[in-house]
């Protein structure tokens, strides 16, 4: 075995018994004595099949990362291999870094060992406090596409390594990003598809192909294939295999590395009689009563002493020489941004765009000219009327929200702006990346980033029955996430204002819902107080003297249907009218939980303390009753997405949800019938 070869031999010995050692251990965390009971939890809990291969992979890739000038960034798929993660995290002192309380020595394991799974807050899957924690693991088959966002945005010299399970490969996003990566030519990404033959319950798909299907498959996606099996080939044919792939990957060769490995490999063989090594039940910790079994007692000493802890740690339980050299000789690279986040512009100074289609792509094209920034769309560009961002060398265009999705989140994550583009009709395929990518965001040890940016198109106001679907906004807002703004502007002009601070933003989720369809320009007196506060009253529609009613105009056909519905309004009603736009649909919300919620008196100040309340949205109205609650006095309606029995036409839709002029009187009718009686009270 060569030096690289002992040292990685190591570096995995030791973050497979530390990893199996906070699953199981409670106490006497090194083995300086035979195992009592009392030094084994009672009631184990963590996953441990995954953690042989996934220690093997990171091994090698930290040994060669900074080698030749070339970084590789590990990135975990599966959030269950976080067992390993936190492992690496404590012999490296990473781990430490974040959390004082483990240091690397016996006390710190002893520590880890009795936090484990909480592990002061860290939790027990993947976690960005440590490296290898740039994508959140905790949801199967984003990674692929993650990685290859990040690569567009990394910087020369860097090569992005997902490691997957052979679970996650059956994944729609994973199985698409195959394809995907086509998209994103040039993008060093070198997977490794850890094959260790089952999901978490039963065989997986992919680990049943022999070496020359792998290949075949590979090929036909477009992928050289090389494949190892562990520990059979040794660290050697390892570290040399993914040596060649990485100079493959860096040629421009899309290449993948399949590691095959037997699920449990280095545990338990069996248990009280049943086998665990190579089947499913090697998935979660093996041995659930070794503090009360002797058998398992037994089988979990001959198990953590296997990996020789004597060999790895001094007896105050630090790295002995031969592992600290490794450690030494290791580094633990991370995504970052590499550049600054360009100061905001505003979309004031230039001209007032006439259209959805002028205003999206001059504002793209003019950030598109710092070189971080990139478009994320399906093949829908042209419908969506901006044919002058499709073809792009910063535009990726692959028909799979989800995989568009993860790889605009990797974008990011190295520092990288950008937006996806999409119909609101599909954007709900993105939830669980998006939930995921705000856990994320909340975690400790998080990194800053530019705002993952989402521009909605095409509601089903003015589409057919297949495509009006507003749940995305709901149930975002239903997570009431400070994080996350859902914008409605009311015409170009303020379509252009909110893209210009949503792409310069950091930290923020920004769903932007804008119809492509040409309609009447508002005037832009409030546009800086909409784009600053959220909110603003439009004079050119309200009366001067206090309201008896207040119109809340959430987006742009809800504006538009006002202006027409508003002379019937006053004639027949005889009231006086106000006008407001909710340009940030969260101003609405309870400022305790919204950055731009407004406080009660400021929100009384807005639509009048006194006045009835019509909110006209173009979403579902749940969303509005979500944010509004109990915050306004007066009565409430609320106007918004009613989902039809079948198709009908745009009139038909939008007659029956009430966003006509018929509906919205009738509305204001029962709202000030509604505040007779309450003044009658």
């Amino acid at each position: 075995m060569t030096g690289t070869g002992h040292a990685a031999e190591l570096l995995w010995r030791a973050q497979t018994y530390v990893a199996a050692a906070q699953i199981h251990l409670h106490d006497n965390v090194l083995l300086h004595r035979p195992l009592s009971p009392g030094d084994v939890k009672a009631r184990p809990a963590g996953h441990w099949g995954t953690v042989p291969g996934t220690a093997w992979a990171l091994a090698h890739i930290a040994l060669m990362s900074g080698t030749g000038g070339t970084e590789l960034i590990p990135l975990l798929g599966a959030g269950h291999a976080g067992v390993a993660q936190i492992a690496a995290g404590w012999l490296t002192g990473h781990l430490a870094t974040a959390r004082p309380q483990f240091p690397r020595d016996e006390r710190g394991l002893l520590n880890l060992c009795r936090a484990f799974p909480e592990v002061a807050g860290l939790g027990s899957e993947v976690t960005p406090a440590l490296p290898g924690g740039d994508f959140l693991g905790g949801r199967l088959g984003g990674c692929l596409p993650f990685a290859q966002g990040a690569a567009l945005a990394a910087g020369p010299g860097r090569v992005i390594v997902p490691i997957l399970g052979d679970g996650e490969c059956e994944t729609p996003a994973t199985a698409a990003a195959w394809l995907a990566a086509h998209a994103v030519p040039g993008a060093p990404v070198l997977p490794v598809v850890h094959l260790n033959g089952f999901r978490m319950g039963a065989r997986s798909l992919l680990a049943g192909f022999d070496a020359g299907a792998l290949a075949a498959y590979a090929a036909g996606l477009g992928w050289h294939a090389r494949t190892v099996t562990i520990p059979d080939d040794g660290h050697d044919a390892f570290h040399a295999g993914l040596a060649q792939a990485v100079v493959d990957t860096l040629a421009g060769r899309r290449t993948v590395l399949f590691m095959r490995c037997v699920k449990g490999w280095s545990g338990p063989d069996t248990v009280n009689g049943r086998q665990v090594l190579g089947t499913a039940r090697a998935h979660k910790t093996p041995l659930t009563r070794a503090a009360t079994d002797p058998t398992q007692a037994q089988a979990l000493e001959e198990w953590l002493s296997s990996y020789r802890p004597a060999e790895l740690f001094t007896d105050s339980g630090r790295p002995g020489p031969g592992l600290a050299a490794a450690l030494s000789a290791a580094a633990w690279p991370r995504l970052k941004a590499r550049c600054p986040v360009p100061a905001p512009r505003v979309a004031a100074q230039r001209r007032q765009p006439a259209s959805f289609s002028e205003a999206v792509t001059t504002v793209v094209h003019d950030h598109a000219r710092a070189g971080d920034f990139r478009v994320f769309s399906p093949d829908e560009l042209a419908s969506n009327r901006l044919p002058e961002l499709a073809g792009q060398p910063w535009t990726t265009e692959v028909l799979a929200e989800e995989v568009l999705g993860e790889q605009l989140a990797g974008f990011n994550a190295a520092g990288g702006r950008g937006v996806l583009i999409s119909y609101e009709a599909f954007a709900p395929l993105l939830a669980t990346g998006i939930v995921s990518l705000l856990k994320q965001q909340r975690m400790p040890g998080a990194a800053p980033r530019p705002s993952w940016n989402l521009l909605l198109t095409s509601y089903g106001w003015h589409n057919t029955y297949t495509h009006g679907d507003p749940s995305l906004t709901t149930m975002l807002l239903a997570l009431e996430d400070p994080a996350v703004r859902v914008l409605t502007p009311a015409d170009p002009a303020r379509l252009a204002a909110v893209l210009d601070d949503a792409f310069t933003s950091t930290g923020q989720l920004n769903v932007i819902v804008a119809g492509k369809h040409p309609l009447p320009a508002v005037p832009a007196d409030t546009l800086h107080e909409e784009v600053t506060r959220g909110a603003a009253v439009w004079p050119h529609l309200s009366d001067a003297q206090p309201p008896v009613l207040t119109v809340v105009v959430c987006g742009d056909l809800p504006a538009a249907v006002t202006a027409e519905a508003l002379p019937r309004i006053r004639a027949e009603l005889g009231v006086a009218v106000r006008v407001v736009s909710v340009l940030d649909l969260t101003v609405l919300g309870d400022p305790a939980v919204w950055p731009a919620g407004l406080p009660a008196d400021e929100l009384d100040a807005l639509v009048g303390e006194e006045a009835a309340l019509l909110v006209v949205t173009l979403g579902h109205a749940a969303a509005i009753w979500s944010l509004l609650q109990a915050r306004v006095a007066g009565p409430v309606e609320v106007i918004g997405w009613r989902e039809s029995e079948g198709p009908r036409s745009q009139e038909g839709t939008a007659a029956a949800a009430g966003m006509t002029t018929e509906g919205l009187l009738a509305a204001a009718g029962r709202l000030l019938k509604a505040r007779t009686r309450c003044d009658s009270w």
